[in-house]
């Protein structure tokens, strides 16, 4: 369990705390490219890390993300104009570029210091990158600007890779948390229909085998960014079932596959209490099929079936987008028939199970509209090594940075070159597995 003043630490990420500071040294991906496909196109609303901004694409073709609001009289530039290599606000007229330079003011008269005006104009604009299918941005000291990370979903060519996002209306790290849970996976997401059961499209780890064991043996070894830890479940034929999860700091996930394509999470703060959750699949073998980037997009697989929507959060702000139709308001359309005979949730999306689950914890720190879990009901045990572990990490890198120790993961975005694993061995030793896997788990260079 956690104390209030650690799980403070850990769960609040706003401007000026140590953890949104943290997270503020790394590149985050915050929209899809195709969501502001379109150059002078309408701009999109988000909140990153408890920031209002706005997301387009200029005339050019460049993304940009910048503060929500015009500094004349603070109206929002949703209502812009998009034009001319910048985002007009429609108030007044006032201009800005992808970084927040203001770069035109229409309405001053005759002999005025223009030039003056606008540089005490400038609003917060962040470098824009695109990879992956997202745009990410960074949102620290530019001159501790790091490159990209590595990740292998980053390096393939645009045809090898599918992304999405979604909302997720709990704090950060209990989406996170959830996803370097193995141990839950025998139970929330066990399918109690024959274990013969495949995925017509995307095959992936073979779960069916490792689900007879609803306990499986947890070992980790860390890594200098972050760790990578073993399930070991019992199968029915005596051998042993591995999953193999990577964990990379501050929130990057890589679920365990035995081949492509691998699929992974990033879990990005909008703020407290709510969570952009970006899913990346890709493959560094092929492209993929028209069939499985349909059977992807129509959610058979991940992400949930999705529909683009407009939040609004509790402080009236509203953010662009997408949510599954399955959420809190209708019991995530939970089917009590289908939990008896079919699914152990009798919730059919897998991310749809994970989510019932995190946004319906109970809360118990801080004052705010939302929920922050109250970590000191809990009581842990053996498999949840990996949750306690990456607890400690994170609090040891938000302490680090209040007293000026920056991260240097993001300074090395080579050690982001990784890739999990799943399979079924005789083997029962972790280290000798991490051994014999080594090369088949780091990204070969291209």
């Amino acid at each position: 369990m956690l104390s209030e003043a650690d799980n403070e630490l850990l769960c609040r990420i706003g401007p000026g705390t140590p953890m949104g500071d943290v997270f503020r040294r790394f590149w985050l991906p915050v929209i899809g490219s195709s969501e502001i496909r379109q150059k002078d196109g309408p701009p999109k609303r988000l909140r990153v890390l408890g920031e209002d901004l706005i997301a387009f694409r200029n005339s050019r073709g460049e993304p940009g993300v910048i503060s929500a609001y015009c500094p004349h009289k603070l109206a929002p530039l949703f209502f812009g104009r998009n034009e001319e290599c910048g985002l007009r606000c429609a108030y007044h007229g006032w201009k800005f570029d992808t970084l927040g330079n203001c770069v035109e003011i229409p309405n001053l008269p005759p002999g005025f210091d223009t030039k003056a005006l606008q540089a005490r104009a400038r609003i917060a604009g962040y470098p824009a990158r695109e990879a992956g299918g997202m745009v990410w941005i960074y949102m620290g000291p530019q001159e501790h600007m790091p490159e990209l990370p590595q990740l292998e979903w980053l390096t393939v060519p645009e045809d090898h890779a599918f992304s999405a996002r979604w909302l997720q209306r709990s704090n950060w790290a209990q989406g996170m948390e959830g996803e370097i849970d193995s141990s839950h996976i025998s139970w929330l997401h066990r399918n109690l229909a024959p274990s013969g059961i495949q995925r017509p499209v995307l095959q992936t780890a073979p779960l069916a085998q490792g689900i007879v064991d609803g306990a499986p043996v947890m070992k980790l070894q860390e890594t200098d960014y972050g760790f990578v830890y073993g399930a070991r479940r019992n199968t029915s034929t005596g051998d042993f079932y591995w999953r193999v999860t990577q964990w990379m700091a501050p929130m990057f996930s890589m679920i365990p596959h035995n081949g492509f394509p691998r699929t992974g999470r990033a879990w990005v703060p909008i703020d407290d209490y709510h969570t952009s959750v970006v899913t990346y699949a890709y493959r560094a073998d092929a492209p993929f099929t028209r069939e499985q980037l349909d059977y992807m997009n129509e959610g058979h697989s991940f992400p949930p079936p999705l529909r683009a929507s407009r939040y609004t959060l509790p402080d009236g702000y509203t953010i662009d987008t997408f949510q599954s139709v399955a959420v809190k308001e209708n019991d995530y359309m939970i089917d009590r028939h289908l939990q008896r005979v079919a699914s152990y949730s009798g919730i059919s999306a897998t991310t749809d199970q994970d989510r019932a689950l995190q946004e319906n914890t109970p809360s118990g720190f801080g004052l705010g509209p939302g929920k922050i879990a109250d970590r000191s009901r809990e009581l842990l045990v053996a498999s949840d090594l990996p949750v306690i572990t990456a607890r400690r990490i994170l609090l040891k890198m938000a302490k680090d940075m209040r007293e000026g120790r920056a991260p240097q993961l993001p300074q090395n975005p080579e050690r982001f070159a990784v890739r999990s694993a799943a399979s079924i061995t005789q083997q029962d030793d972790f280290s000798a597995y991490l051994e014999a896997h080594a090369q088949d788990m780091r990204v070969p260079r291209r």
